[in-house]
């Protein structure tokens, strides 16, 4: 007893102790480089924390070995889109109720066909019937759809040319982001979750894949590869701020320019928001952990067999932990598209929302939510810090050093140490704390 309490101790110790090497890197920061670079990154940071968080559910959880976690991001983001983007009401009138239409075929023909193929007997019949039905509806489908879409991607598209969304407050849009990833993640994981680790890492990979192509490619859902720019703001613009006779003078008392502060200020709104609910999702995840739930999730992860032997539904708990997992993913793609005011699809790519999101969740410790926010707080700040920090260090090596080929060499690898040094850490990090910063209790 004595021994897990002192156990319990020294954990509780080394994390306050990490989280305030954590905060003072964030501070050193802002006073060696400026504030706003540490406000950004201190967003950035909490945003990958709730990726973290989402991923460490899954894997720390119930060993779901997820490298998707890019689709749920950009499905977040959509949601951001659909959400808090005002509707346009030429789009709309040009061939919205067509592709409304034809989404309801499409939907009713998948109804249908199944239905059909699980009440008819086994046979040829039941196949020839099946497939009747699939390309009746297929035809029909693509009869009412296609117009329809071109007719909306017809409309304004250097501007428009997709139908919008419903002009709603964009807070809105971070629980319609979560709960749009968790329905997509509801029928992959009914699809996949039957699969091997090893397979279903090669499922989710892939069709997270599918879910950019789709976005990418449907320009009147969300102007695929031309960007979606001015999601509406939770917080004040710069340049209103600037133009306040009030603030500007409330920045002179401090010492500051109007510019200068009111960058700080919307970034620390962000901050403030961001925080809050990384907050609430810690304290909500370290309830489910401790609950009955969370033992239950845990003894399925160590032996599924075992597990399935006393009665438990292993794949109903998977899907459970991978909807729950893959909503916290889309909640964090939608607070980024709030934060950077715009959606762009190329810059999902699979280096940033799963590898670096991986990355964070086993330096800051498997299985352990306090080390899937540290992780994603330090991570992000080596994955923006590493570049300046490298090119004053060899600034410093080749002072000295007469001009020539090594002199060179450094200086240009100097920027690219990015990778490098990621793979150090997590080298370093699995060498000598193999279970992460912050191991699972």
């Amino acid at each position: 007893m004595s021994t897990h309490v002192q156990t319990t101790g020294n954990q509780s110790l080394r994390t306050l102790l990490l989280f305030l090497g954590m905060a003072l890197l964030l501070v050193w920061t802002g006073w060696a480089y400026n504030a706003n670079l540490a406000l950004i990154i201190l967003n950035m940071g909490l945003i990958s924390a709730v990726m973290a968080l989402g991923v460490n559910l899954q894997w720390g959880y119930a060993g779901l070995f997820n490298i998707g976690v890019m689709g749920f991001v950009a499905l977040g983001g959509l949601g951001a889109v659909l959400t808090a983007m005002p509707p346009t009401i030429d789009a709309w009138q040009a061939g919205g109720l067509r592709i409304v239409i034809g989404l309801f075929i499409g939907g009713a023909t998948i109804v249908i066909a199944v239905m059909t193929y699980q009440r008819l007997p086994t046979g040829p019949r039941r196949g020839l019937i099946t497939t009747a039905i699939v390309l009746v509806g297929y035809a029909l489908f693509r009869f009412v759809y296609v117009p329809g879409t071109q007719a909306v991607e017809a409309v304004n598209p250097s501007s428009t040319g997709y139908l919008g969304g419903l002009g709603l407050p964009v807070v809105l849009s971070w629980p319609v982001g979560a709960l749009m990833a968790a329905a997509v993640a509801w029928v992959i994981g009914k699809i996949t979750l039957g699969l091997r680790s090893d397979y279903l890492a090669i499922a989710t990979l892939g069709i997270a894949e599918i879910i950019l192509a789709v976005m990418k490619n449907e320009d009147w859902l969300s102007r695929g590869v031309k960007n979606v720019n001015g999601i509406p703001r939770p917080v004040p613009y710069e340049l209103d701020l600037q133009n306040s006779p009030e603030f500007v003078a409330a920045a002179a008392n401090l010492g500051m320019n109007a510019v200068t502060a009111s960058t700080v200020f919307v970034r620390l709104n962000y901050s403030l928001m961001f925080a809050a609910v990384v907050i609430v999702l810690l304290v909500l995840a370290q309830l489910a952990l401790n609950s009955p739930w969370g033992r239950m999730m845990r003894a399925i992860r160590d032996n599924e067999n075992a597990a399935g032997a006393m009665g438990k539904d292993v794949k109903k708990r998977h899907l459970q932990i991978f909807v729950i997992g893959s909503g916290l993913c889309g909640l964090a793609g939608a607070m980024m598209a709030t934060m950077d005011g715009q959606l762009v699809m190329s810059s999902y790519q699979p280096l940033r929302f799963t590898f670096l999101i991986w990355v964070m969740v086993i330096v800051g410790g498997s299985g352990n939510n306090f080390g899937a926010v540290l992780g994603g707080m330090l991570v992000w700040w080596l994955w923006v810090m590493v570049e300046p920090i490298s090119q004053q260090l060899v600034g410093y090596i080749t002072a000295a050093m007469p001009e020539g080929w090594l002199r060179g060499r450094l200086t240009d690898v100097a920027p690219h140490t990015r990778l490098f040094l990621m793979g150090l850490l997590l080298l370093l990090v699995l060498r000598f704390s193999p279970r992460g910063l912050l191991p699972e209790k």
